[in-house]
């Protein structure tokens, strides 16, 4: 095809504008062949005629269709040229406020000189783990892409920032590292990620300046290297630095600065540590206050100054140091204030003791004598001796400025290498991106040595960018297998080598350099006579011979020689710098210590890279071997080692480029300067990578998009299976030329404008078609239209065609009348006419003929008298004009000769001054003739600055004059003004005479007045009686009112009960928000335990020191956990590294008194309880004393004695409740009291007292506990005595028993009770025949039977005391515990060390605790081991007894007596439900039931939530065996099991599931089974029997409730990590309804086609992933309210991720979209409603998605239509309405663009909302979830144990 084909009539094209670049033109009239004009309409209406090159006949570029303009990436444009991409990215930049651009594979970044929101943590999230076509272009997504491809490739990366100064590469570069620091995290926690952030502040304080153009200008390159670890996470960073731009320290051009840390000094000069750097205002001194400007708007310097400051502080910079740092730089502004006095022309000096000098003398710690002398001379070295030589005032100057220059660049070096060390990592690197902030292409009206290194620099860096898109093209087309064609792109090698290579123009500079009498004009004429004529890109002024022109890939660029040689030397007295040397101050000697080794060739700074700002210092003597060459490198050379190294760094990466552009030179917001733009685009390469992509094939479609675009161009027989082949069948239809296209594996490749012409085919198809629907269905429509008119008209007609006939009759008589009388009437007025004009010509004539003859004669008298003046007017003329020229002859002449003279003079002077002469008078005359020449020099400056004081002189004259002639016109208004005041008085005088005049017709008004109020007073009568009706009126509306009042009355109360339900909603909002707090803390918590547990771990490799028997406590159990401390067998081994690191740790200081008075406390309660335990041991005693006398006294003495123990017992109780008193006290007094650092969690004194505490509560509880079974044991005692005295000796000998302690004296009594039985055994039947032997076996069985009773209640009741004091200990523990938490939030700590000091804190006063439990459960052993002793002896006894007396018994007598068993009887019915397992099996337990469970076999097979049943069926039966150890143990091991799975399968959705239904089942039955009336209530009365009987676990069900919030929040990460990759897929970019949405042409950075392909995911994914969820849940029996809370958090994190992605993707953002997502919507919908979870609250979570693309479909475009996007759209922000409005874009021609007029509309329709600034929604966000309680209806003892689960072990009780 033809390009010609598409410059039809009505096609759009761009002509250049001198104004604008390119305007926009339309064709009048079709091209053809041959034209040399085209007819041009321009868009403001005016018609051009546009001629075109008659020797290339190129035509205008054409114009791009208006959907594809605000493209996010250029490539996509049909038409890819200059026009179409200036044009693009303005309309991106003015109408869509968006500053990012694709271009290929450059991020073009236009500055908005405003600050943006498109910044902050949720972009990043937004972008994270995203590809860089799927989203809007950002500086965040080539930040993802450089991350995503060094882990995936595992090939280091690099970020190009270019552009001119202002456009923001700084900026750039800066957002680029707060990526990489945001996303991937620091390896250690030395938070690497904020120290690289750390660096900017520093760098930029020392290293960027105020300037013209920008107020944060980089003067210097930076190449920043951020390191990787094998994870992919920050470990380090590297930076070098590229050619600093030293000469600002000492000058400033207007409206600019030096660098900003010196106005940080002199801002923060009133702080008390800088008062000895004696700064002042920045005014003060001469390196500050040159540029008129030391204040930027909107910028504090002194708070700028903290900032720099604590980023020093941050990357190991210490005070010191820092100091050292604003020392040196003070210093040097007082360096810049030292002036001096002339003596002669030759020579100058200081003033004595000058103020300035003496204080940078003092502050660099120099000798002031040396440093002024220094100043003012130098040393000259010759080959036979040295002179020190005076310098001129001006050379002084010179030198001051230069030795400025080298100590700031030495510094900034330093503090350069040493934030390279901060940085720097002891972890192997693995791999880098690198960020390269640089300087772009630069041309100024003087370009001078920095300009070339900088456009050397950036050709440099444009050959390495067009090779990598030359071969990104190149790997493009081979990969799709079609023929690679060479594609002819621009190489500057040429011009590198003009500028590098042998013979260049760097090596003619260095060469010049070296020679000792090389100037600027001798360097400049080797570089005519080098390259001139030869080299095409090198050329020489017309005008100057010190100047040369470089032909560059940008422009053009003309370069003043002036001063090349001097940069390229850099050069200061060595003399200065060993003054420097010998410096008092430490750091100064630092600088310049290693100066050689710095310098030396195979040296290197610590960071790797070559100092660009070096200074080559002269030396004073030049001895043979003194220094390598090195020492003399120039700057050229320098520049030129580091770029090379650079290019090498780069060509090892992976490069990424963004260009920045600025878009005005003002600084003005969103304002676009075409011109600017332009010159920046071709000089930042982005027009380059244009024309690269043009060559070839710009434009790839994929078979599946070319078939959905273009299947409206195939008819049906055309279409085939095969797509690949349809589409190859279409092409070669409609585009005959093969060239123009290429069929590649997955895609076809086509030529620029071939896409667009079949765009235009394709659009013309469509409105054929659509032409011919509106044909018909217009035709339709105007036929019935006409039917019905046609049937009126012809009614119509009728009647009126009648009326119109009698009028016509009665017309025609009318006229005919009249025209009779108009014929007689008209003839009279002509003719009377006629002879009036015929009369006034005949006068006229005669008069203007006489006029005409007298001026004829007059005009011929005049001509005749001007010939004679004329004649003696010439001839003077002529005589005065030859006198002249004769003397101009004349005064020639003698100038001639005079000239010839002076000639002859100097020649004979010549002669005279012959050489032989001079060698004859003296040697040294060389010396005295350079003095001469010096002097000459100078007179010729002294000349030039004389001049310029005549220039100042005359333009002072001229101002005056200007002001003289201001004053006359000035003058002038005044005497102007002094005629109107004249005037005025005239003026004045009539409106005196017209006020009198005024005055008598008010006279002539008052009478009317009078009149008038006569006539008022009547009318005021008929007002009354007018009134009095009204009064009965307004009686009538009273009454109405009234009822109003009372209607109002009822209304207020409805409001009222409005307001109360909001007040109740808000109260429920503020519950929730609590909820949330809470957990998210949990949430927090969590995952600091498992940070913590890591880190643990990995320390413990590192360590790899085995700890045998160690088990973590796991601290998920919240504040909980103190209360239960839960079983943690922690060994002395392990505990001891504890106690050894806490003496390491710096301790906070300790308050002494109070420690002491707290201590001695303690050692009193001590005391008072020793000597309960004495009063006890007494009590004891006196029971054991006081049995004996029971069997004398009787009954009545005995119930004495047990009143009196009774009292006792309460005295007891009362002391205990004393000393608990006490210690609630001394904790409050240790709270209150003590400072916060003193009582903080983890301080010394507050561990040392509260350990004590604990330990005497500890104690306390234990002399309780022995107090209380020493009583029952007394009681049982008692209550077992009989009155009879056969019954003494049983008792006597249980008391015995009882005493005895040893299994020895045990044994003994046996036997020796065996052996009186057998002495007695004789006597058996003599007492059986009294019957007495048969009462004492009843006796004793009645005593055993009571014994036990009696040891079981009051067993009970000592549990039940137990359970009560443990309560109290856990209120005080939970009232200690939120004492903790308020002194931990007033903690000033950073958030790792006050992660670190909780953590610490936890782990000791877990020890703590286990330590003391561990003691307790000693101590309680020890009383039950006592205690089954005794119980085993009774046993014994009492059966040997039994035997005894059964061998007696007559087998009558024992089938007669019942057989009774010797244990308390327990029913079977009674403990059914209960499971049954020994201690040792709780490990087996847990690994069977917990960790080794597979859920997915669990959920299909068994009943729901049977985990949960057995492990509570198991505390049922410790709770019935009343042991607390076992409960508390199967509790520990049953969360840390289920946290142990979670850990280990946490991203199992079934495994998540499964135990988050599991454990909320355990959490309601210990709610169902507590005991509790509000839980009991649901219960059946089986149910209320298996209640808990022992324990009171409401603190338990805290911490499942913790646990199950926990889990939660684990399951909706999991949902969210499936159905992330899903949403967006199936959400937006899948076209669930075929058809509706276009194809649009797509980019270079392709986004996933809407077509869905094998990989790709639909909205049917998405339905089935929830159905998965759903159907997994209902089998694992999750209750139903935690379904719906599921289910509308998932659709949340649908809706936000979906809306985030809608608001930062231009190209979904359209009609079609908007109806694809509300259908996509109705599905979701649909799904609800078959599963019942309408009422779940799912479908309002997905509001703003649904206003979002009703926003996309509704008119936009009138008032009403804003109005109604305002009441529509209030779920959404204000910001997401503008941005969608802003983004939308049409993807056909028939829709139109937003105007921004409408979008102004709506912001200030909206500015009145109050709503979050923020742009996306809180992906992450997790609403607070509760868990209502669900009674199971299941009984327990119908549980069946499968065998499956391999829990044999356990037995149903």
């Amino acid at each position: 095809m033809a390009a010609t084909e598409l410059y039809t009539k009505h096609a759009r094209v761009w002509i250049p504008d001198p104004e604008e670049v390119w305007k926009s033109a339309e064709l009048l009239k079709d091209y053809k062949e041959g034209d040399k004009v085209i007819q041009l309409r321009l868009e403001e209406g005016k018609d051009l005629e546009y001629c075109l090159d008659p020797k290339t006949k190129e035509l205008p570029p054409l114009r791009n269709p208006d959907i594809l303009v605000g493209e996010n990436d250029l490539t996509a444009l049909s038409y890819l040229h200059e026009p179409a991409v200036l044009h693009n990215l303005k309309v991106r930049f003015i109408d869509s406020k968006l500053i990012y651009t694709y271009c290929g594979i450059v991020l073009v970044a236009i500055n908005p000189y405003e600050q943006l929101p498109i910044y902050g943590e949720d972009i990043i999230n937004a972008y994270s783990g995203q590809n860089m076509g799927d989203m809007d272009p950002h500086i965040f997504a080539v930040a993802e892409e450089a991350y995503k491809q060094m882990a995936r490739d595992e090939r280091n990366q690099s970020i190009i920032v270019s552009g001119e100064s202002g456009a923001g590469k700084t900026v750039s570069a800066k957002y680029a590292m707060r990526y990489f620091a945001t996303v991937s995290g620091s390896a250690s926690e030395a938070n690497v990620e904020e120290k690289v952030l750390a660096s900017n502040p520093i760098m930029e304080s020392i290293g960027n300046a105020k300037t013209t153009r920008n107020d944060n200008s980089s003067r210097f390159g930076k190449y920043i290297e951020i390191g990787f670890d094998k994870r992919y996470r920050i470990i380090g960073a590297n930076m070098r630095t590229y050619l600093l731009e030293k000469s600002r320290v000492v000058f400033q051009a207007e409206e600019e600065r030096n660098y900003h840390i010196f106005y940080q000094l002199c801002a923060s000069a009133a702080l008390p540590e800088f008062k000895t750097l004696r700064l002042g205002n920045a005014n003060y001194f001469h390196y500050t206050k040159q540029g008129g400007s030391p204040v930027i708007d909107g910028i504090d310097d002194a708070n700028e100054m903290v900032h720099t400051r604590q980023a020093c502080t941050l990357l190991g910079i210490n005070d010191s140091y820092q100091m050292g740092i604003f020392r040196i730089l003070a210093g040097l502004l007082h360096l810049g204030n030292v002036g001096f006095t002339s003596r002669d022309a030759d020579s100058c000096t200081i003033p004595p003791k000058h103020e300035p000098l003496t204080i940078f003398c003092d502050l660099m710690g120099v000798e002031y004598q040396e440093m002024s002398h220094w100043l003012c001379h130098r040393k000259l070295a010759t080959a036979s001796e040295t002179y020190i030589k005076p310098i001129s005032k001006l050379q002084a100057i010179n030198a001051r400025d230069a030795l400025a220059k080298h100590i700031y660049a030495k510094l900034f070096n330093w503090i350069v290498d040493h934030v390279n060390k901060a940085l720097h990592s002891t972890v192997k690197q693995h791999s880098f991106i690198g960020v390269l902030d640089i300087y772009g292409f630069e041309t100024f009206e003087i370009n001078s040595f920095e300009q070339f290194c900088i456009n050397y620099a950036n050709e440099k860096l444009q050959q390495q960018f067009n090779m990598h898109v030359f071969k990104l093209e190149q790997e493009e087309y081979m990969k799709e297998q079609i023929p690679w064609t060479l594609i002819d792109f621009y190489d500057n090698q040429p011009c590198i080598n003009l500028i590098e290579a042998k013979l260049g123009i760097l090596d003619l500079l260095d060469e010049e350099c070296k020679m000792p009498k090389g100037s600027d004009d001798s360097w400049a004429q080797k570089l005519y006579n080098t390259h001139l004529n030869k080299c095409a890109l090198f050329e020489k002024p017309r005008m100057s011979n010190k100047a040369f022109i470089i032909q560059h890939f940008a422009d053009k660029v003309e370069y003043q020689c002036e001063g090349f040689l001097e940069k390229n030397k850099d050069t200061v007295y060595e003399e200065q710098i060993k003054v420097l040397k010998s410096s008092k101050f430490k750091m100064l000697s630092e600088l310049f210590q290693d100066e050689e080794k710095a310098l030396s060739p195979t040296s290197a700074t610590s960071s790797g890279r070559m100092l660009l700002s070096r200074t080559a210092v002269k030396p004073a003597k030049a001895r043979p071997g003194q220094a390598s060459k090195e020492h003399k490198k120039t700057v050229g050379h320098q520049f030129r080692n580091s770029l090379h190294l650079l290019m090498e760094t780069l060509n090892a990466t992976t490069p990424h480029y963004v260009r920045c552009i600025k878009p005005n030179d003002f600084k003005f917001p969103f304002t676009f300067d075409e011109k600017r733009a332009v010159q920046q685009l071709r000089a930042c390469g982005v027009l380059e990578t244009i024309r690269i992509s043009a060559a070839g094939f710009p434009s790839r479609w994929t078979y599946q998009e070319f078939f959905s675009r273009y299947r409206v161009l195939m008819k049906q027989k055309d279409v085939l299976c095969d797509r690949k082949q349809t589409c190859k069948n279409l092409l070669e239809k409609l585009i005959l030329d093969k060239d123009k296209y290429q069929f590649g594996k997955t895609k076809i490749f086509f030529r620029a404008g071939q896409v667009a012409y079949l765009e235009k085919i394709r659009a013309d198809k469509l409105r054929v078609a659509c032409i011919r629907i509106q044909k018909t269905i217009r035709g339709w429509l105007m036929r019935k239209k006409y039917l019905r008119m046609r049937k009126a008209a012809i009614t119509i007609q009728r009647y009126v065609r009648g009326y119109q006939a009698r009028c016509y009759a009665k017309f025609l008589r009318r006229t005919r009348a009249a025209i009779i009388l108009q014929k007689f009437q008209r003839m009279y007025v002509v003719r009377k006419r006629y002879h009036l004009m015929r009369a006034t010509t005949i006068v006229l004539q005669s008069l203007l003929r006489g006029y005409i003859a007298r001026n004829k004669y007059q005009r011929m008298l005049r001509e005749h008298k001007a010939i004679i003046i004329q004649k003696h007017m010439r001839g003077w003329l002529a005589r005065v004009r030859y006198c002249r020229s004769l003397k101009a002859i004349v005064y020639l002449q003698c100038c001639y000769r005079r000239m010839m003279a002076k000639r002859e003079l100097k020649k004979l002077k010549i002669e005279a001054r012959s050489v032989e002469r001079y060698k004859k008078l003296n040697i040294g005359m060389e010396n005295k003739i350079m003095q001469l020449q010096r002097k000459v020099d100078e007179q010729h400056k002294d000349y030039k600055s004389l001049l310029e004081k005549l220039t100042s002189l005359e333009t002072t004259y001229n101002t005056e004059t200007e002001k003289l002639r201001s004053d006359v016109e000035r003058f002038r208004m005044s005497e102007e003004e002094a005629k109107n005041a004249t005037n005025r008085v005239h003026v004045l005088q009539e409106e005196i005479t017209k006020l009198r005049k005024e005055l008598h017709q008010t006279q002539s008004e008052k009478k009317t007045i009078e009149e008038w109020a006569d006539k008022y007073k009547q009318e005021t009568e008929q007002l009354l009686s007018e009134l009095k009706e009204q009064n009965t009126l307004l009686k009538k509306e009273k009454e109405e009112l009234n009822r109003r009042i009372q209607d109002q009355a009822k209304e207020m109360t409805e409001t009222m009960e409005k307001k109360l339900v909001e007040e109740t909603k808000q109260l429920e909002l503020d519950l929730n928000d609590e909820r949330l707090r809470y957990q998210n803390l949990l949430n927090e918590f969590s995952r600091l335990e498992e940070r913590y547990d890591d880190l643990r771990d990995e320390v413990n490799l590192m360590v790899s020191i085995p700890k045998p028997g160690h088990k973590r406590t796991d601290s998920t159990h919240s504040s909980n956990e103190s209360e239960y401390t839960f079983s943690s067998e922690i060994t002395e081994t392990e505990d001891l590294p504890l106690r050894m690191e806490e003496p390491s740790e710096k301790k906070e200081p300790l308050d002494m008194s109070l420690f002491l008075k707290l201590q001695k406390r303690v050692t009193e309660l001590e005391q008072e309880k020793q000597s309960l335990q004495d009063e006890l041991d007494r009590k004891e005693e006196q029971a054991l004393r006081t049995k004996t006398r029971e069997e004398v006294e009787g009954p009545p003495v005995r119930g004495a004695e047990l009143e009196y123990e009774s009292l006792k017992r309460q005295e007891l109780e009362s002391e205990n409740k004393k000393l608990k008193n006490e210690l609630n006290e001394l904790r409050k007094a240790l709270l209150e009291k003590s400072s916060p650092e003193v009582t903080a969690p983890g301080a010394p004194a507050y561990r040392v007292l509260l350990d004590q505490l604990t330990s005497v509560s500890e104690e306390l509880e234990v002399r309780k506990e022995e107090v209380l079974i020493l009583r029952s044991q007394l009681v049982s005692q008692k209550e077992a005595i009989q009155p009879k005295n056969t019954m003494t000796d049983a008792t006597i000998l249980l008391e015995d028993v009882q005493k005895m302690k040893d299994k020895g004296e045990i044994a003994q009594a046996y036997i020796g009770l065996k052996e009186t039985n057998r002495q007695s055994l004789q006597d058996y039947h003599m007492l059986n025949e009294d019957g007495e032997l048969w009462l004492v076996y009843e006796g004793l069985k009645q005593t055993n039977r009571l014994l036990e009773s009696q040891l079981q209640s009051q067993k009970k009741s000592h549990d039940n005391e137990l359970e009560a004091l443990r309560g109290e200990i856990q209120s005080l523990k939970e009232e200690n515990n939120r004492q903790q938490q308020l002194l931990a939030q007033n903690l000033q700590l950073p958030p790792e060390a006050r992660i670190e000091a909780s953590l610490q804190h936890e782990i000791t006063r877990l020890t703590n605790e286990n330590l003391d439990l561990m003691e307790q459960l000693e101590k309680q052993d020890k009383t039950v081991r006592k205690l089954k002793k005794q119980l085993k002896v009774f046993a014994k006894k009492i059966g040997e007894l039994e035997v005894g007396q059964m061998e007696n018994i007559s087998p009558g007598q024992i089938i007669d007596e019942p057989i009774r068993p010797v244990n308390i009887p327990r029913k079977e019915k009674d403990f059914q439900g209960m499971l049954e397992y020994k201690k040792d099996d709780e490990p087996k337990l847990v690994k069977n039931l917990i960790l080794d469970l597979k859920p997915r076999g669990v959920a299909v097979n068994l009943i729901p939530g049977l985990p949960a049943y057995i492990l509570f069926m198991c505390v049922r039966h410790a709770d019935y065996l009343n042991d607390d150890q076992k409960v508390r143990s199967l509790l520990t091991s049953t969360i840390n099991g289920i946290k142990k799975v979670l850990k280990k399968r946490g991203d199992d959705f079934e495994t998540v599931s499964f135990w988050l239904s599991n454990t909320c089942r355990f959490l309601h039955c210990l709610k169902q089974y507590s005991g509790e009336e509000g839980f009991m209530k649901h219960n059946t009365p089986r149910q209320n029997e298996h209640c808990l009987t022992n324990f009171d676990l409401a603190e338990y069900r805290q911490v499942l409730s913790d646990l199950a919030i926990q889990i939660y929040q684990q399951l909706v990460r999991v949902l969210e990590n499936i159905l992330q990759p899903m949403i967006v897929s199936g959400m937006l970019e899948h076209e669930t309804i075929q058809g509706v949405s276009g194809v649009k042409p797509p980019g270079l950075r392709k986004r996933t086609s809407s077509i869905a392909d094998e990989g790709t995911y639909t909205l049917d994914s998405i339905i089935r992933q929830l159905n998965t969820f759903h159907s997994v849940m209902c089998q694992h029996g999750m209750d139903p309210e935690l379904i719906k809370q599921v289910v509308k958090q998932t659709f949340y994190i649908t809706g936000a991720v979906t809306l985030n992605n809608l608001l930062l993707r231009k190209d979904m953002c359209s009609w079609s979209k908007g109806m694809q997502i509300r259908y996509n919507v109705s599905q979701l919908e649909e799904w609800l409603r078959d599963k019942n979870l309408m009422n779940s609250g799912a479908k309002e979570t997905l509001e703003p998605l649904i206003q979002a693309a009703q926003l996309l479909q509704v008119k936009k475009k009138t008032d009403e239509d804003a109005e109604a996007i305002c009441s529509m759209c209030n779920a959404l922000t204000t910001a997401q309405i503008v941005k969608v409005l802003n983004l939308y874009t049409p993807v056909n021609e028939f829709e139109e663009r937003v105007s921004i007029s409408f979008i102004r509309t709506i912001q200030m329709r909206l500015r009145d909302r109050k709503d979050s600034p923020q742009l996306l929604m809180d992906a992450k966000h997790i609403f607070p979830v509760t868990f209502p309680f669900n009674p199971s209806s299941l009984a327990l003892e119908t549980i069946q144990i499968p065998a499956s689960l391999g829990l044999a072990f356990i037995s149903r009780v």
